[in-house]
């Protein structure tokens, strides 16, 4: 609450008291987002306002003394200089403290929005506006709402913007504000307000894993200060708040990728267990087989069906042929298909089990980070990051599950598209400029990618396997011969408006395979 509007019309009556007759004797900035304002009395004495007006932090801090760097600091508005301290006020309902000077009626306001603090300064009553962030243009018009009071309560029982946030989850966590009914409501809203205006206690708090000043008791009370000195509660908070930040800010990123890698990896559990019920629970492409090889002699040249009784389940069967193939050709790919699908079935339990294993792992880790106390200082937060594997570089090199069909050659990763839309995301986003690119040619199929390895040129026998894979996932699986197209990715260019997996290839050599899945022993 160190922007909340009834902690600022608190400060702002303190800052006139100390400030009144003081004059700017320096204003400068040797940080970004910041602007440092030095006055001085007329017996010497001096006192300090740093506005910290950026989106993640904006603040207005007090420091005690304040030591000017002598190089990378630049002199920030000259006509500032030398002016009078007249008034301070705090904007009614909002988040903005002016400083008023006794020289032609010039004003400071200092915005403390938390997404767009500024800071903005007229020379003159009716002078144009000079802002810090020249980027916030409208700021040159703000101007202080009405006086008028507002309803603490609106139309739809919302609290008002400076009763939001810290005062709102006070009311409603320890007076039980959401169940009362609205002439309760009204007489909450009332006594916190009330409280608010003559706070007996500033409250330093932690909240959410962020440190707080806080004008009500909420979270892990860090410590208690007199509520008759803004002042000094706010010479407590910024640089505790400023100390705390890279701690709070690494935990809070921390959580943030546990949370998400245990979703990721139940979810991928999830995922597979799903895909493994559906494999048990359809026909299987061996018991295609089976049946159609035990009554090859009832199928016709030119037939697309063939209606048989299942040995089995002893119940009437429709086997779908292909009338341009002969029936051993079909019952050939279904066996392979079988073979495949055990494959895939295997890999899928696997998958399955080591997910299951991380997610469990990544919660017992989500535990550790709230329940250790070490945690709480930063360097043993850190040590304990780096012990884990969770260092951001880490993390960022850590390999995961890629979305397509992973084969490797000879040391080399090659990458199969499962549809056009996956096509898409292999060519467009994951696929390197110099990584070589083949497909069926003339047919639609998969998009395969072999991945570029530096210093080392694709040896022929695996741009063979991967033509032969382009082959085996594409229109062309049955085909004695597959011309493929072979390039690299830099000529494979997507037009605009095209349909998902659509390409145009600019340059390209032509191999000629029999389509095939070389890999089967271990994909």
């Amino acid at each position: 609450m160190h922007t909340n509007y009834y902690f600022l019309r608190q400060l702002a009556p303190a800052l006139i008291e100390r400030l009144r007759g003081y004059r700017v004797a320096s204003c400068f900035s040797q940080e970004k987002d910041e602007l440092v304002i030095g006055l001085l009395s007329n017996t010497g004495a001096e006192f300090w306002l740093k506005a910290q007006l950026g989106a993640a932090f904006p603040a207005l801090a007090l420091p005690e003394t304040f030591q000017r760097a002598r190089q990378n600091s630049v002199d920030l508005l000259p006509e500032l200089l030398g002016r009078t301290v007249a008034e301070v006020t705090a904007w009614p309902q909002d988040r903005v403290l002016q400083f008023t000077f006794a020289e032609d009626g010039a004003t400071l306001v200092l915005k403390l929005y938390g997404p767009r603090p500024n800071a903005i300064f007229r020379p003159a009553a009716e002078a144009p506006a000079q802002l810090f962030h020249q980027r916030y243009t409208a700021d040159a018009d703000l101007q202080p709402a009405a006086t008028a009071a507002l309803p603490l309560i609106g139309a739809t029982g919302k609290l008002p913007p400076a009763l939001t946030d810290l005062p709102a989850r006070f009311l409603r966590e320890q007076r039980g504000y959401d169940p009362a009914p609205p002439e309760t409501k009204q007489r909450l809203a009332q006594e916190l307000l009330a409280e608010l205006e003559r706070p007996a206690h500033y409250y330093l708090i932690e909240l959410d894993g962020r440190t707080r000043l806080s004008l009500v008791p909420l979270g892990t009370i860090l410590q208690t200060l007199p509520g008759d000195d803004p002042i000094g509660a706010l010479r407590r908070f910024v640089p505790l708040a400023l100390g705390r930040r890279a701690l709070e800010t690494e935990r809070r990123q921390l959580r943030q990728l546990l949370e998400r890698r245990a979703d990721e990896a139940s979810t991928s559990a999830h995922l597979a267990r799903q895909r493994l019920h559906a494999l048990a629970h359809e026909a299987g492409y061996r018991h295609r087989a089976d049946l159609l090889m035990a009554h090859l002699h009832e199928i016709h040249p030119g037939a697309t069906q063939l209606e048989v009784i299942d040995f089995y389940t002893n119940e009437p069967v429709v086997l779908k042929l292909k009338p341009l193939e002969k029936p051993q050709r079909t019952a050939e790919n279904l066996y392979r298909k079988a073979k495949n699908q055990q494959i895939e079935e295997r890999q899928l339990s696997e998958r399955i089990t080591r997910r299951e294993a991380e997610a469990l792992q990544t919660l017992e880790l989500l535990e550790e980070l709230d329940t250790q106390p070490t945690l709480h200082e930063l360097r043993s937060l850190r040590a304990w990051r780096k012990q884990h594997g969770l260092d951001p570089a880490t993390a960022a090199k850590a390999s995961t599950e890629l979305p397509f069909r992973v084969f490797e050659d000879q040391g080399f990763t090659i990458l199969v598209g499962r549809n056009a839309a996956n096509n898409d995301l292999l060519t467009q986003k994951y696929a390197h400029k110099d990584d070589l690119w083949l497909h069926a040619k003339d047919v639609t199929g998969s998009h395969v990618v072999i991945r570029h390895r530096a210093g080392h040129t694709v040896p022929e026998p695996v741009v063979e396997h991967a033509a032969q894979l382009a082959g085996w996932y594409s229109r062309r699986q049955h085909d004695s011969l597959c011309p493929v197209t072979v390039t690299h990715k830099k000529f494979v260019r997507k037009p605009k408006g095209a349909l998902p997996g659509q390409v145009v290839v600019e340059r390209e050599r032509v191999v000629l395979v029999v389509p095939a899945n070389p890999f089967e022993h271990t994909a």
